[in-house]
């Protein structure tokens, strides 16, 4: 690969002791600078045999951070090699193919992207045989990230195969990001801040004997609760803290008026309803205008939000 003292890669290492060498041996043919994080891991490091790699350098965490806190640590490394442009995060348990190493590291250095990452839903054949649940997960996860995120033309957003430019992790704000399996998606919403574009690679995911940490039916429940905290922060600074635009107008006045139409309807048709009487006409034309009004209102708000979302071209 050409430009391979241009490229960073760090690698969060955690029990992945007989990954690790083969993931080192395939990641220095794109790299010459490579970091690996041990995220104090019970599964020692084989340093004996990764010292052979001159390339490689590792970093002993504090404590144990996580795959995003041990990735964070890696990318601040990097802030301060004026080699390096941009920044590859690869796993240490092989389930990612390096061979899309240069597809993802092209458009952050030529194309004008900040952040390139890998998208196993664009890929028929690697989706059908992508595990159901993971499937599934995926699928509904990505949907409240596009919410949360602002990014509406991404997927797959929990895809922790990425490249990112190194001018852009230094304009992050590393407080915002998450330091576990919710890593991938803060950090991309940290980048709407910064109108960053974003590139998906199509690319399989490569399932082998490896155990994962990550319960799959905690997920959803855990992930909810991240993105709705995201979506809110994102609202606020977007459309009344950095901005004020017709977006606001439509926020404003339209969750107002939806909620006041269903409360206004909702306690008038219980009030006349107890006392065994009809409920005006004119009573649930006001409730019915009034949440159409809203919900059209937030409707607007929706495409609005869509149409902000960094764009590609």
């Amino acid at each position: 690969m050409k430009n391979k003292e241009k490229l960073g890669i760090v690698i969060p290492y955690y029990n992945a002791r007989e990954f690790i060498i083969s993931v080192v041996e395939k990641a220095i043919n794109y790299s010459n600078h490579i970091v690996i994080i041990n995220d104090k891991s019970p599964d020692k490091l084989p340093i004996d045999l990764l010292s052979a790699y001159s390339q490689v350098k590792i970093i002993n965490a504090p404590e144990n951070l996580g795959v995003g806190g041990a990735t964070k640590l890696g990318l601040d490394f990097f802030k301060n090699n004026n080699e390096v442009e941009v920044i590859v995060k690869l796993d240490a348990d092989d389930q990612m193919d390096t061979s899309f190493i240069p597809s993802l590291v092209d458009p952050v250095l030529n194309e004008g992207f900040g952040f390139a990452k890998g998208n196993r839903f664009r890929d028929f054949k690697a989706l059908q045989e992508m595990p159901f649940v993971r499937r599934f997960g995926n699928t509904f996860l990505s949907f409240l990230s596009k919410i949360a995120t602002g990014y509406w033309n991404c997927f797959d957003f929990n895809n922790g195969f990425f490249a990112i430019s190194k001018k852009n992790v230094s304009l992050i704000n590393f407080n915002a990001i998450s330091n576990n399996y919710f890593f991938e998606t803060s950090l991309i919403s940290e980048l709407y801040f910064q109108d960053v574009k974003i590139k998906e690679i199509a690319m399989p995911a490569i399932y082998g004997d490896e155990k994962s940490n990550m319960n799959v039916f905690k997920m959803p429940l855990l992930f909810s609760y991240n993105l709705f905290k995201k979506f809110i922060s994102r609202i606020f600074k977007s459309y009344f803290v950095y901005d004020f635009n017709i977006g606001t107008i439509y926020i404003l006045f339209g969750i107002p008026l939806f909620l006041g139409g269903v409360v206004f309807g909702g306690y008038h048709w219980y009030d006349y309803s107890s006392k065994g009487i009809l409920t005006p006409v004119g009573t649930i034309m006001i409730s019915t205008l009034l949440v159409i009004l809203g919900f059209q209102l937030i409707l607007q708000a929706i495409q609005y939000d869509i149409m902000k979302t960094p764009k590609n071209n």
